[in-house]
């Protein structure tokens, strides 16, 4: 029995000093302390190498409660510059366990996070006098342009069911919230390192463990390149001030996006440190919705931009070809149904339809596409249409690497078979042919249809992130072309149309000797003012850039549109703006539109 005894009591000590980790870490934890050493978060830089996103340190102020002794409450709050009463409720809080669920008066708790170095001098040279106060450096983020603040994104604390998802985070952590900040975050974070320090029994510091030998160093975020041309954002946004609205422009070539304007805008330092929250009600609460991110979050009829996806649609079905005429005798008359158009020379052909932005050339188009009688019905007429519109890139969403991207609409046969009870046909649909009805996209989408074209038929997934650590974006599908199932030759024949459009057509304000521009243009009607659109590529055989311009009830697309697409393509083609174009830079960003409630 003895002998029995033993053996149990050797064999529970063996469990408990060296299978359990549970005792032997919580004998650790009682004579070492484990502080987190943060990684130095990724840098940002522009396609030229500028860098717009870097660091600049941050001060966490920490408190472990039961250290706390003879604490002079007051000359705290003053070298923290803080009142009474918010000491008392941010100790309250940390105590409560409903709002801080992981608190324990043995563990440092965070009182005050992201100060700044200023905020924090004072406290840092009495720190000696406020037994359990320390305090942590961090990083936050540092802009170096007052631009692009939707694209890049911005920090904010970690909450509770982000933590849940993922154990790299503790309560106090920052994670990307919106942009290329949430969307990288992984990679721009980094790893956290571990420094070991010796505690004695009172919980107050001694030391390194083994002068370091232990420690684990942090590991800094991954560096990202993005194909944004930070001067040519800079530009769109001045142009798009006092407007509401959006500015994309893509590399076809390679899909980088080189800039992606959302107006109205804000600084991206505002939702930066510890004041971010304060800022972001502010933005939220205002009607004009400046933390949409429109280029990929808002949804608009494409007005006449769409009628090159239909041209091409019909090209290649032999509905239409380079000969065939319709007439337009003030817009699409049949049947009693009439679909408006400006006044222009009657008959016409493809090349002349897109060059004037004919509704009736393509009206006619779309209604014999869908009366044809090789597809059988109507339903399956429109689905084969459908497809051509999804093969395009419109419907679904794109695959931009940023978060919340919209798939915009292309109604297909179901939806007008609930709609109509099946009794439907080219003439209930035929708001399709000129991108309005039920048919909507994105900025982005509307820019990628130009980067198609240009092209002459395929396109690659639009990104934003052209590298990470100087080696190729990490996804392959940012490499990969996708080609649209549409001959090469009727994208030529698209593309002369778009270009006779900027000859002598409605985008005449964009022609310029020193390279040939295609356009298009687009007003796309609304319940308010009509929506001003322009969608184009620069130079025709060689493009460099394709761009899409949408201002928000700002009229006919040759209003704004077209200038301020003009504009953006010079800037970036020949690397700058000439005196006369910097005069209508001045001018085009000085006009204001009036937006009332109901057009907001």
């Amino acid at each position: 029995m003895v002998i029995s005894v033993v053996l149990i009591y050797i064999i529970r000590l063996f469990q408990i000093q060296i299978l359990d980790t549970r005792y032997r870490n919580s004998a650790d934890n009682n004579a070492l302390y484990y502080r987190t050493v943060y990684p130095t978060r990724g840098v940002i830089y522009d396609r030229k190498g500028r860098m717009i996103v870097s660091n600049q340190p941050s001060f966490d102020v920490m408190v472990v409660m039961r250290n706390i002794k003879g604490l002079d409450t007051l000359g705290l709050c003053r070298s923290l510059g803080i009142t009474r009463d918010f000491f008392e409720s941010r100790m309250a809080d940390i105590r409560n366990l409903g709002k801080n669920p992981g608190y324990s008066p043995y563990t440092e708790q965070i009182f005050m996070a992201q100060l700044s170095v200023s905020e924090v001098s004072d406290l840092r040279e009495n720190l000696f006098r406020f037994n359990g106060f320390s305090i942590t450096q961090r990083q936050q983020r540092k802009y170096s342009y007052e631009a692009a603040a939707h694209l890049l994104g911005d920090l904010g604390e970690v909450s509770r069911s982000e933590i849940e998802n993922d154990s790299w985070y503790t309560q106090g952590d920052v994670i990307g919230k919106q942009g290329v900040e949430k969307y990288y975050e992984s990679w721009l974070r980094g790893e956290k390192g571990t420094e070991i320090l010796l505690k004695d029994a009172y919980g107050r510091i001694q030391g390194s463990y083994y002068d370091g030998e232990f420690d684990k160093a942090a590991i800094p975020g991954h560096n990202l390149n993005l194909g944004l041309d930070i001067e040519l954002q800079m530009l769109g946004e001045k142009l798009m001030q006092h407007k509401i609205g959006s500015i994309v422009a893509i590399e076809p070539k390679t899909g980088e996006i080189l800039c992606m304007v959302s107006s109205p805008t804000f600084n991206p330092s505002e939702l930066s440190g510890r004041h971010r929250g304060e800022h972001y009600q502010e933005l939220a609460a205002r009607p004009d919705k400046p933390l949409l991110n429109r280029p990929i979050q808002g949804t608009y009829p494409p007005g006449s931009t769409f009628k090159t996806s239909q041209a091409l649609t019909f090209l290649q079905e032999g509905i239409i070809d380079t000969h065939t005429q319709y007439p337009c005798n003030g817009g699409f008359v049949f049947r009693g149904l009439k679909v408006g158009c400006h006044a222009h020379s009657s008959p016409l052909s493809l090349n002349f339809a897109i060059a004037t932005s004919c509704n009736g050339y393509f009206c006619w188009g779309y209604y014999y596409m869908i009366g044809a009688s090789k597809y059988g019905t109507p339903q399956k007429a429109l689905t084969v249409w459908k497809d051509y519109m999804v093969d395009m890139g419109f419907g679904y969403t794109l695959g931009v690497d940023l978060p919340g991207e919209a798939r915009g609409m292309i109604p297909n046969s179901d939806y007008y078979d609930r709609h109509y009870n099946r009794s439907w046909n080219g003439l209930t649909t035929i708001s399709n042919a000129i991108g309005q009805g039920e048919v909507t996209l994105t900025p982005l989408q509307i820019a990628n249809l130009g980067a198609t074209i240009a092209n002459r038929g395929y396109y690659i997934t639009p990104h934003v992130v052209r590298s990470v650590d100087g080696v190729e974006a990490p996804d392959s599908a940012y490499i990969t072309r996708h080609y649209v199932d549409v001959d090469k030759e009727n994208y030529e024949i698209v593309v002369q149309g778009m270009r006779q459009s900027v000859i002598d057509g409605t985008c005449r304000s964009a022609n310029t000797r020193d390279y040939l521009v295609c356009g298009k243009t687009g007003t796309a009607q609304n319940r308010g003012n009509d929506h001003s659109v322009f969608m184009g590529f620069a130079p025709m055989d060689d493009p460099q850039i394709a761009i899409a311009v949408y201002v928000e009830n700002g009229g006919f697309g040759a209003v704004y549109g077209v200038p301020i697409g003009a504009l953006m393509m010079e800037q970036y083609i020949n690397g700058g703006l000439s005196e006369a174009s910097l005069r209508k830079v001045e001018d085009y960003s000085n006009r204001v539109i009036d937006y009332g409630e109901e057009e907001r």
